[in-house]
């Protein structure tokens, strides 16, 4: 993975099914940069970092990606937003949830399945 600085993070909450972030996309971070000179949006290659990057820790596993399923990005994300990002486990599949979304604002979604980790049986 690319291994992307993640955004200011303003609070986390545990969910029943998951967790969720809120994260301030800041208009000077440098993935705006060039990704268009028209309008600046942020990267969907990033979103899916910060997504591996943060699911990955809280739920302890390596940042191993093995494929990605059902990836969507529906709306644009822009400099100086404010979004949710909300990811859950499925363990038994070793596969993470995501979503960022803001109200009924729906910005991407989609599944990483990831390499077991060494102590957990691989199916």
């Amino acid at each position: 993975m690319i291994k992307s600085n993640l955004p200011p993070i303003l609070s986390k909450r545990s969910l029943e099914d998951g967790v969720e972030w809120q994260l301030r996309i800041d208009a000077d971070l440098p993935y705006f940069e060039g990704h268009f000179p028209e309008q600046a949006v942020l990267p969907g290659v990033t979103q899916l970092d910060w997504a591996v990057q943060l699911g990955t820790s809280e739920f302890g596993y390596a940042p191993k990606v093995q494929s990605l399923e059902v990836l969507k990005f529906q709306q644009l994300i822009l400099p100086g937003s404010e979004v949710q990002l909300k990811i859950s486990l499925n363990r038994a599949k070793h596969k993470l949830t995501f979503a960022y979304y803001q109200g009924e604002q729906r910005f991407g979604s989609g599944r990483i399945c990831l390499t077991p980790n060494d102590n957990e049986e691989r199916g």
